[in-house]
């Protein structure tokens, strides 16, 4: 029996947006679409969905007037809402009436697909598939070599020992490191392992909600503090009272919201938009940025003060490509943890589909093997994936085609004459560089680790043939 997909609504007035989202959705998402708002609210009464994305400029009903009918008829379906450049502003009054978030057009593809698929798992009481099986919203954790994080590697033992230490300590953290490598789910591990453990743990990521409400975001405000303020709301900070307040992506606060961080570290206490009185709360703050923050300090965006303040103790992530060792755990990982949501498969790599992955860079880290492994899990139509079915970015092989050598196999066998053209272009690289593996790494667009693997399994030396005595 086949398990039913997340449903998607989407409403807009422009065919060509509604044609282009359904294509890109509907491998992953029941998609069903509407041309306007009065429509949508028809459909919405038997479609039930999962979420709704919905433009605001639209005739007949509008976005805005759809967004306060549809939270009155479904008010748990999450809606994110897509607007033109110059509706930036109605779409943060549409975020006050319940819209989980928005994004300008024209948008980014991942990142229209990262929020619709956290927007479905955070939301409460979420469908369940035929026979009980969870959707993709209710993944189950696997656990993994550390909570749920996966890795054996030496960059990762060093990472779980320092966890371990800081998890003991009631001190602010800094946690830094490349997009995709799992900040949160290491928050959340040293949230879990500490004294604090029992209470909330509340992120937040700081760069997806606009500068306009990230103080009441955090903050919270009085009923009557400013236009459309219809109640008393209660921020981040006054949530996580006896727990752990997650600031992910602090680099992107403005500086005057950074001013009441850094008073409420140094205080334990903070103001409610148009209250008088400061609220005192017993939270641990760990702070998560992607960006160089010592950098941003010299350019005037972020402050000294508090950086110094966050950066009590600090923890960087590892990139993947710097830990290939731990892609082959990872990916079982994976397969464990999808092969409920479709239909128990069980699945492995062949050796040299492996390989690719090992040797591929991975720009975007742990959450873009994810992707990619849940893809080959939907899509593959067996169980041993082979190098073909790979996606294509993959089978690039890193970037190394930008040497413009040509593989001259003749009659040897494909695997003999792959191994002749990897050791040929390694060999280039490191004359043209003088042997410095570092630089070598750079011109073939991997990493130095990765370098130093396949050097190793060719047989490459590490030092210069005029060297070798």
């Amino acid at each position: 029996m086949t398990e039913e997909k997340p449903k998607v609504l989407i409403v807009d007035d422009e065919p060509g947006v509604r044609d282009s989202l359904k294509l890109l959705l509907k491998s992953n998402y029941d998609v069903t679409t509407a041309e306007d708002g009065s429509q949508a609210l028809t459909v919405v009464q038997s479609l039930n969905p999962d979420l709704v994305l919905l433009d605001l400029i639209m005739p007949k009903v509008d976005g805005l007037e759809t967004l306060r009918q549809l939270k009155d008829q479904k008010p748990d379906v999450p809606v994110i809402i897509l607007t033109g450049t110059n509706t930036v502003k109605t779409a943060v009054q549409a975020m006050k009436y319940g819209a989980v978030d928005y994004l300008s057009k024209p948008f980014d593809v991942e990142e229209l697909k990262n929020l619709i698929a956290m927007s479905i798992e955070r939301t409460s009481g979420v469908r369940q598939i035929v026979e009980n099986q969870p959707v993709r919203a209710n993944i189950p954790r696997v656990e993994g070599d550390y909570g749920v994080i996966v890795g054996q590697s030496g960059p990762m033992l060093e990472l779980y020992q320092k966890m371990k230490q800081v998890a003991e300590r009631d001190t602010t953290v800094l946690i830094t490191g490349e997009s995709g490598t799992g900040k949160e789910l290491v928050a959340r591990q040293i949230h879990l392992a500490s004294p604090r453990k029992n209470g909330p743990f509340i992120p937040i990521n700081c760069a997806a909600i606009p500068e306009s409400l990230i103080e009441s975001e955090l903050f919270g405000h009085e009923k009557g503090a400013f236009t459309n303020a219809i109640e008393r709301r209660i921020g981040h900070f006054e949530q996580a009272d006896k727990g752990t307040l997650f600031l992910d992506e602090i680099g992107e606060l403005s500086l005057q919201v950074q001013v009441k961080i850094l008073r409420f570290l140094q205080e334990q206490e903070f103001y409610r938009i148009g209250r008088s009185k400061p609220i005192r709360v017993d939270v641990r703050v760990i702070a998560a940025t992607n960006r160089n923050l010592e950098q941003a300090i010299k350019e005037k965006k972020f402050r000294e003060d508090l950086y110094y303040r966050i950066n009590v103790i600090g923890l960087h992530l590892p990139a993947l490509r710097d830990r290939f060792e731990d892609i082959p755990r990872l990916v079982e990982s994976f397969f464990l943890r999808f092969a409920p949501v479709y239909g128990g498969r069980k699945m492995n790599f062949c050796k040299g589909a492996l390989d690719v992955l090992v040797e591929y860079p991975w720009p975007g880290n742990v959450r873009e093997l994810e992707n990619v492994v849940e893809s080959i899990m939907a899509l593959c139509p067996n169980d041993e994936v082979l190098e073909a079915d790979l996606p294509d970015k993959l089978r690039m092989k890193g970037g190394i085609e930008t040497l413009k050598l040509e593989p001259s196999p003749g009659q040897i066998g494909f695997e003999e004459a792959e191994r002749r053209f990897e050791t040929e272009i390694i060999l280039k690289a490191l004359r043209k560089t003088n042997y410095v593996q570092t630089r070598a790494a750079e011109l073939l667009g991997i990493s130095r680790r990765i370098l130093k693997y396949k050097m190793d399994k060719l047989g490459i030396s590490d030092a210069a043939p005029d060297t070798q005595n």
